[in-house]
């Protein structure tokens, strides 16, 4: 799955002024204040971030977007936070078919950049955070869809979105091995070539297949990764720098997910 991810406003502004210009990157400056609260180096997803996002109807134009899908069809602010929690990730196999995202899946498609994105590795009766990312990217797009949303009672239009994930890759096999899951998975990274396309409109059966072969896991060589200090609870460390640096846990040195190359 993907519920945390680094994405620092310094990464944000780069991929504006990338995709944009200048102005662009100005622009999302003034969105992001104040600035130490869309400086994201552990976004949790259960805490619904504001993430920014480029979506198909303005793909330079970056926005800012609540993680946690509120589908259109969502009748009040009840049925929101009673959704919320479940629409954080989107199975990648099932977006054109479930009722919360196929609407999104065919009109609503964005990427998120990230810098990279956390995962738990459990051992034992504990959890060990890893951090993974692109050996040769410093920051990569994700999959998500976006919806916007007006609560009728205060008038208050959310714009929300989910992550996009597929099947994991051996690596991520490795780390994400939560007993009683779903099964190993990893968010939906795209490749440089494959960001317009999945922003592209949809006209038929065709491009929808054509959206289908993206959703694939991305190779594991151009992949690395490694254990951080604990991210939630009493010692965690949450959003702060230094989230994603590297930290050794000794039990993890002969059964860890990275032990002997994995």
């Amino acid at each position: 799955m993907c519920y945390g991810v680094k994405a620092r406003t310094e990464m944000s502004l780069r991929m504006a002024r990338s995709r944009g210009d200048a102005a662009t990157a100005e622009r999302l400056r003034q969105l992001l204040e104040p600035p130490e609260v869309f400086d994201l180096h552990f976004a949790n997803a259960f805490d619904h971030p504001r993430l920014v996002l480029f979506t198909d109807t303005a793909p330079r134009e970056p926005g800012l977007f609540t993680w946690g899908l509120v589908p259109g069809w969502v009748k009040g602010d009840a049925q929101r936070v009673e959704l919320w929690n479940r629409t954080l990730n989107a199975r990648g196999e099932t977006i054109f078919d479930k009722p919360a995202f196929r609407a999104a899946a065919k009109h609503r498609r964005a990427i998120v950049y990230v810098e990279g994105f956390y995962e738990h590795f459990h051992f034992g009766k504990k959890a060990y955070p890893h951090f993974i990312r692109l050996k040769d990217r410093e920051a990569f797009a994700l999959a998500a869809l976006w919806e916007e949303w007006t609560d009728r009672e205060s008038n208050m239009l959310w714009r929300t979105f989910s992550i996009v994930t597929t099947e994991a890759n051996a690596l991520m096999r490795r780390i994400h091995n939560k007993p009683g899951s779903e099964g190993p998975r990893m968010p939906l990274i795209l490749a440089e070539g494959e960001e317009e396309q999945w922003l592209a409109p949809l006209h038929s059966t065709h491009g929808e297949a054509a959206l289908k072969a993206l959703i694939k896991p991305f190779p594991e060589e151009a992949m690395q990764a490694w254990s951080v200090k604990p991210l939630l609870g009493k010692e965690g460390k949450g959003n702060r720098a230094g989230a994603s640096d590297e930290f050794d846990y000794p039990e993890l040195a002969l059964a860890g997910p990275l032990a002997h190359g994995g």
